[in-house]
């Protein structure tokens, strides 16, 4: 059996979770996610859970640590943007699962719209989400 059939059937390789079982993890880690809910989020994920980002200047970060993790996720975001994700899809494989989307940021002062194109990947250790490593650019 190839690794996309093994992955397709819900049969794991290399330790990721089976497809539903990813599909509650997700479930769990966007509630903690847009909640802002720490002790949730590692619900989801392992003790030694990587997020791979770019930080203020765009520039690639890697966080690491409960505590950075917390003050990452629980950090002020300005009032004066509502953010959305749009056209999110999952594709899992057999060792990652990837999540596509589209970020649209809207500034309420300015009524300016800006837009980003993204890539998640995920990969997991011990049956839990273990790296979130997200690349993002500016939509065509």
């Amino acid at each position: 059996m190839t690794a996309t059939s093994a992955a397709k059937s819900g049969e794991t390789t290399a330790g990721a979770p089976a497809i539903a079982e990813r599909d509650a993890l997700f479930k769990t880690f966007g509630r903690a996610w847009f909640r802002r809910d720490v002790d949730l989020l590692y619900q989801a994920v392992t003790p030694d859970f990587v997020w791979a980002s770019l930080d203020a200047d765009g520039e690639p970060t890697l966080i690491t640590g409960r505590d950075a993790v917390a003050a990452a996720l629980t950090a002020p975001v300005d009032a004066n943007i509502q953010r959305r994700f749009e056209d999110v899809v999952y594709h899992h494989a057999a060792e990652a699962t990837f999540m596509t989307f589209r970020l649209v940021e809207t500034d309420t002062e300015s009524g300016i719209v800006q837009e980003e194109t993204g890539i998640e990947r995920y990969t997991f250790k011990n049956g839990r989400i273990n790296l979130k490593d997200v690349y993002r650019k500016p939509s065509a």
